[in-house]
């Protein structure tokens, strides 16, 4: 046998799936194929099939007629949508509570994973990541009533504001509209942050020690090290969570604000979903609530493909 035949034969014996068709290869991981059934089924259910029912955004929709016997009206409820000052309202409180979660949020989540990152007793480290993860469990109903109890005008933190001397008289945490948007921050931060640290701690068990070590040769001490090698080495991570969370800078919220919010600060609690759900179930205007989820269904994928295209832009890395 030649060099050349045994060239070519030991390349086909590296790369047989050339050889094998696609459905020869789907048979062979039949196994996997039947474990992913559920969730396929699950995400073409409940994600592509009610996209159907976007139709009834153009249409006057009453449930007796269905889709096929409403009346068309065409853009009408998107033009009743953007005439209406509590839906533009529900636009910036949206956008203006997602900015608060996104930014304390993030923040914090690195923060407090770039200090479990350096402490070097684990029994203590494993308490603190217990400790700041487990309200991530709870029920948004415990985590408000828990904050009504607080911030309530005879709760813990006017006390102790008044024990301090900050405040002469208790603040209206609950019913000053100025107050709201970062008191749905503090409780999202509180509530998530240990969560969020994971990944980013997931992240710094794999950056190579040789770095810290050279580093420290080179004279750099600790908060060197946290700036030149820690922050750089979960970039890529940062990044990619990044555009994943301003692709959701539309969805602020449904449960908090709307078991927080009240009449009094409506003006400032009232999100997207919360307009959705008083215009689609409460007054029955279907079409316009859909309309409404439609529009912001749609900013959503643009910022997501904008800060996606900014990223590569700049030689990041990317989600698509």
């Amino acid at each position: 046998m030649t060099m050349t035949s045994i060239a070519q034969s030991s390349r086909k014996e590296l790369k047989p799936g050339r050889n094998r068709g696609f459905f020869a290869t789907l048979g062979s991981q039949w196994q996997l194929l039947i474990m992913s059934v559920p969730m396929f089924l699950y995400v073409l259910f409940f994600n592509y099939y009610p996209m159907y029912f976007w139709v009834t955004a153009f249409q006057d929709y009453k449930p007796k007629l269905g889709v096929a016997g409403s009346k068309w009206v065409g853009l009408k409820n998107f033009e009743w949508l953007f005439g209406r000052e509590d839906f533009l309202l529900s636009i910036r409180n949206t956008l203006a509570m997602s900015v608060i979660n996104l930014v304390f949020g993030t923040v914090a989540a690195v923060l407090l994973a770039v200090l479990l990152n350096e402490v070097r007793n684990r029994k203590f480290k494993r308490t603190v990541q217990t400790v700041t993860y487990l309200p991530h469990f709870l029920s948004m109903v415990i985590v408000v009533g828990m904050a009504q109890n607080l911030f309530s005008s005879t709760g813990s933190i006017n006390e102790l504001l008044m024990a301090l001397g900050i405040v002469k008289e208790p603040v209206f945490f609950l019913g000053e509209g100025k107050y709201f948007w970062w008191l749905v921050g503090v409780i999202n931060v509180w509530k998530e942050v240990g969560w969020g640290t994971i990944i980013y701690i997931s992240a710094m068990t794999a950056i190579d020690p040789c770095l810290y070590e050279a580093a420290s040769i080179d004279g750099a001490g600790r908060f060197q090290r946290i700036l030149h090698v820690t922050l750089p080495g979960i970039k890529s991570t940062f990044v990619i969570l990044l555009i994943m969370n301003i692709g959701h800078l539309m969805e602020a919220g449904f449960e908090i604000q709307y078991l927080l919010g009240n009449a009094q600060v409506i003006d400032y609690s009232q999100t997207i979903d919360v307009f959705v759900l008083k215009y689609g179930i409460s007054k029955q205007q279907y079409g316009v609530a859909t309309a409404a989820g439609m529009f912001k269904s749609i900013v959503a994928i643009i910022l997501l493909l904008a800060a996606n295209f900014t990223a590569k832009r700049l030689d990041e890395d990317t989600l698509i």
